[in-house]
This record gives structure tokens, C-alpha cells and sequence, in this order.
């Protein structure tokens, strides 16, 4: 059965999981319920699982769909972030799927980015289309209380996993050239890169939402010469989505309490943007 939302309030979660590629289902929930979001932007992309992890309410929504069934570019990030407003969320943990772009982050590594560079292209970027203006500071984009906490976690569970790292958002579907691959990394000096960042990440800022990104290392991006098989990205895959499940489980007990806003801004993003 899936349950109808029409009106904020309706349902209730305080923690809200995008699952990236790979990442269709929402694993270990108790009391799982699927609603159907009705958002003034359209459709969200999928219904949103709502469930609890030790006592905490959790939404899960797969940003792509369950099935993969749309590519980055026409994904409706508005919708999305919209339903999980509407829903009460306070914290979102974006999973992601990317490329590595230096040595040292290596396949099946994990990344929880504090920088991003927008490259894309068609995209709707904000909720403020007029007549109200606003313009965003986006100078420290993801939650920093939330980020160290994602961090921590990943970490007492061993994971290897960096704190800290400039992630480039393409348009996609396509992937880079060579030349642009070697633009990222040597010219903007990007760390990691994927193409579903922005404009989530914009918009999760001007509804005040903690938010921030477990990014998986899936393999190196076209700058080096590490040829894989498809059943090396497999595995690979596989064990990312393993570690991004057992980070969830350990990690959404830890967020039962409302943000440190004298950690992050994020909360109070639109006090000093409208215009």
C-alpha cells in the first residue's frame, strides 16, 4: 500500500537517505511505509520509504529511481528535495557513485566532500524563480556538523575514507573526455567527480536542510590509465553499497538530536539572501 501526501505534515521523518547508483532499496527499516509525494515541481523521482532505524524516523528516496530508470540530467532534484522538506527532514546524507581523480582515493575508498564545482549546464537550480530574488552564500556548501559526524562513523566502522575534498558535478550522461578529465584534475585540481551533486546541494541549502555526501569511489576517472573489467566495477560496487548500508545503520542513531547550527550554517542559509 503506499500512502498519498498532499499536504506538508502529513508524514513525518527526521532523517532523510538519497540513494545513489546502485542504492535502489532502503535496507534495514523497521516499519517501512511508502508514500507518494505530491510536490508543487512535479513528481519526486520515486515513492519515498519512510521507516525507523533504532527509534529514529528515516525517509529514503532513490534519486534515480528504483531500477536506474533516469540518468542524472533529467532527474527532478526539486521534487526531490521538496518531498523531503515537506516530510519534517532536518538531516539528508546524499549517497553517490563517482570517479576519482588523484592517486590516493582509491576504488572502493569513501569521500565525504567539503567543496564542490559546478559544471553542468540544464538544470533547475533554486526555488526562487522570482519575484522573490535570493542569492545563497555557498561558500562552505555541505553541513559541517553532519559531515564530521558521517566521517566518524565511516571511520570507527574502518573503512577507508577521506574527510575533505572538492567534488566536480558534469551535466552527464556522458563521461569526460581525457583532455577535460586532466582539466579537472590538474587546472580545477577536483578530487572526485560524479553528476548529481548540483543541484541538489544548492537546494537543500535554501530549504535549510543539513546536508552532506557519502561519495564511493567507484574507479579512476579517464586521466589515468587503469583499465578495469566489468567484473572488477562489480565488486567494487557491491562492496561500496555495503558500506554505505552499515554506515546508515551506525549512523542514523547518531542524528536522533536537531543540527549544531554553531557548527552549520546550513539551517540559517536564507537570513542574509533575499533580496
Amino acid at each position: 500500500m503506499v500512502l498519498e501526501i498532499t499536504r506538508p505534515g502529513e508524514a513525518r521523518a527526521h532523517v532523510g537517505i538519497i540513494g545513489g547508483s546502485g542504492i535502489y532499496d532502503p535496507g534495514s527499516l523497521d516499519n517501512p511505509v511508502e508514500v507518494k509525494v505530491h510536490t508543487p515541481y512535479g513528481e519526486p523521482s520515486d515513492f519515498i520509504t519512510i521507516g525507523e532505524i533504532e527509534g529514529v524516523k528515516v525517509a529514503f528516496l532513490p534519486r534515480h529511481g528504483r531500477g536506474h530508470r533516469i540518468p542524472p540530467h533529467m532527474i527532478n532534484y526539486r521534487a526531490n528535495m521538496w518531498a523531503l522538506k515537506a516530510l519534517g527532514v532536518k538531516w539528508v546524507l546524499s549517497v553517490s557513485a563517482v570517479g576519482s581523480l588523484r592517486e590516493d582515493y582509491k576504488p572502493g575508498d569513501l569521500v565525504v566532500p567539503d567543496q564542490f564545482i559546478d559544471m553542468t549546464k540544464n538544470r533547475k537550480y533554486t526555488f526562487f524563480d522570482g519575484p522573490v530574488t535570493v542569492h545563497v552564500s555557498m561558500a562552505d556548501p555541505f553541513c559541517r556538523d553532519l559531515s564530521e559526524r558521517v566521517y566518524g562513523v565511516v571511520r570507527d566502522l574502518g573503512y577507508p575514507v577521506h574527510m575533505g575534498g572538492t567534488y566536480i558535478c558534469i551535466e552527464g550522461p556522458r563521461f569526460s573526455t581525457r583532455a577535460e578529465s586532466r582539466v579537472w584534475k590538474e587546472v580545477f585540481h577536483a578530487d572526485i567527480i560524479g553528476m548529481t551533486l548540483v543541484p541538489e546541494v544548492n537546494l537543500a541549502c535554501e530549504l535549510g536542510l543539513c546536508y552532506s555526501t557519502l561519495a564511493m569511489v567507484t574507479d579512476y576517472d579517464v586521466w589515468a590509465d587503469h583499465p578495469v573489467t566489468a567484473g572488477e566495477v562489480e565488486r567494487i560496487m557491491k562492496s561500496n553499497i555495503e558500506k554505505a548500508r552499515n554506515t546508515i545503520v551506525k549512523l542514523v542513531p547518531r542524528l536522533k538530536d536537531d543540527p549544531d547550527e554553531s557548527k552549520c550554517t546550513c539551517c540559517n542559509a536564507l537570513e542574509n539572501a533575499i533580496v
